[in-house]
C-alpha cells in the first residue's frame, strides 16, 4: 500500500450533526475499559470514524487529543478490514492515563467486534 492510501480525508469522517445523531439513534455497542464504541451501518463502500471525546471524562487536552491520535491511527491501519459501517469512539476515564499501544490493541479488539456484529445485522 502507498503512504496515501493510509491518510485520512473527508470521506472517512463523521462530519455533521446529523450523522452522529444516526449512530446515536440506534448503535452497535462494544464497551471496554478503555472505551466505548458504537456502529451503524451504512451505504457506503468505505467506513467513516467520528470521535466524541469529552472534556467531563478527560480532563487534561493533551490526554484528549493523544486519545484522538490514537483512535484515528488504529482507524486508518484497519479501514480495509472494516467496511460500510459509520463508527463514533467515546473514551471512558481510564484511556487518560493508559499507555498507548493498550489504547490501539483495545480499539483493534473494537474494530473486530463491530465488524462482526454489523454484519450480522445487515
Amino acid at each position: 500500500m502507498s503512504a496515501e492510501s493510509f491518510g485520512f480525508p473527508d470521506q472517512y469522517r463523521l462530519r455533521t450533526p446529523a450523522e452522529y445523531k444516526r449512530v446515536f439513534a440506534n448503535p452497535v455497542k462494544s464497551t471496554d475499559r478503555y472505551f466505548t464504541v458504537l456502529a451503524v451501518s451504512n451505504c457506503l463502500a468505505h467506513s467513516r470514524l467520528g470521535l466524541a471525546i469529552a472534556k467531563k471524562t478527560i480532563k487534561k487536552a493533551v490526554a484528549r487529543n493523544r486519545i484522538k491520535r490514537a483512535a484515528r491511527e488504529s482507524f486508518r491501519l484497519q479501514r480495509q478490514h472494516i467496511v460500510g459501517i459509520d463508527i463514533v469512539v467515546l473514551a471512558r476515564g481510564d484511556a487518560a492515563n493508559a499507555a498507548s499501544p493498550i489504547l490501539r490493541k483495545s480499539l483493534e479488539r473494537h474494530w473486530l467486534k463491530l465488524v462482526e456484529r454489523c454484519d450480522s445485522c445487515s
